[in-house]
């Protein structure tokens, strides 16, 4: 999975250079990030957090574009170890997503889009509150990342993600996006944490 989404990604930013018509454009989407984990039995709790997103708009016809951009995310989750304690994690991470864009024009006032595709994601820092250890909690601790079984979570994460939104003619638009992590984050512990992030926001394109 990991192969092909690598190669996947490699591909579409090639096809960047190969079939960008009409010349690039870029943008910048912002907002609220809505994170939890997949886990062995179910889900986590939802975190709240936000993103950050830079991206170029390469067209390879009228309605297609392809998009690459850097995006600073805040992932994670919470969970009740016990009836009266909850444990909170929350991790920063770089992504970067290579999507398919759809745009659906609506006369002259703007236009629709949706897209998808796939990214990948490093760890860049994080924490961990409220974790409950020998029956007691303790207080904020950093996560450590790594493969290790002293470890939390692996620091690179594979995935796809899913965007729509509207864009009006003056640039402006508002977004909402999925992302689906395919990459188990805690195989050392024997458990299974996979990302699971919906997001809202808005943005500015040109």
């Amino acid at each position: 999975m990991k192969k092909l989404l690598l190669s996947t990604t490699a591909a579409l930013l090639l096809s960047v250079g190969a079939y960008a018509q009409g010349g690039l454009g870029y943008g910048l989407r912002a907002g609220v990030n809505i994170p939890k984990y997949s886990i062995n039995d179910g889900s986590t709790k939802s975190n709240t957090g936000f993103f950050v997103t830079g991206y170029l708009d390469a067209p390879i016809s009228p309605n297609f574009s392809i998009q690459p951009g850097l995006s600073l995310q805040n992932k994670g989750g919470k969970w009740e170890p016990t009836s009266s304690s909850e444990t909170k994690e929350s991790v920063m991470s770089l992504d970067i997503p290579v999507n398919l864009v759809v745009k659906l024009p609506t006369g002259g006032s703007g236009n629709f889009f949706v897209g998808a595709g796939p990214y990948v994601g490093f760890g860049l820092s994080g924490k961990r509150k409220g974790e409950v250890l020998d029956g007691a909690i303790k207080g904020d601790r950093d996560i450590n990342f790594g493969s290790d079984a002293t470890d939390d979570l692996k620091r690179t994460d594979f995935g796809v993600n899913f965007l729509a939104g509207y864009q009006l003619t003056s640039g402006f638009q508002i977004n909402a996006g999925y992302g689906l992590g395919l990459t188990n984050l805690a195989p050392a512990s024997g458990d299974k944490a996979k990302n699971r992030v919906w997001s809202i926001g808005i943005g500015f394109g040109i």
